[in-house]
């Protein structure tokens, strides 16, 4: 069964910079578009940057500029690159997967950014 693996989450100061990373186990499969989502306490859960297969992204207007989306086919892997990070950006973040035939929508558990000095 396939099951999202999330890394990179943890503890920075505004301004630094963190990478996350996602990759599904189990079964390989057609993915469309791979993203990350964020839902801080209380609120509800955003996208935050997209990619689909073509190589096509979308960012929340809060982050463009700032974080990037990128993926790696040949590992199956989606990244977000965050720089410039701000008190803002403080969320648990959740990958999400698209397979594309059947459409099947994957997510992650979740890694926590926090964002203080």
């Amino acid at each position: 069964q396939v099951q999202l693996v999330e890394s990179g989450g943890g503890l920075v100061q505004p301004g630094g910079s963190l990478r996350l990373s996602c990759a599904p186990s189990g079964s390989r499969f057609s993915i469309n578009t791979m993203g990350w989502y964020r839902q801080a306490p209380g609120k509800q859960r955003d996208l935050v940057a997209s990619i689909t297969s073509g190589g096509s992204t979308a960012y929340a207007d809060s982050v463009k500029g700032r974080f990037t989306i990128s993926r790696d086919n040949a590992k199956n892997t989606v990244y977000l690159q965050m720089n410039s990070l701000k008190p803002e950006d403080t969320s648990v973040y959740y990958c999400h997967v698209q397979r594309t035939y059947p459409i099947i929508d994957y997510w992650g558990k979740g890694t926590l950014v926090t964002v203080s000095s």
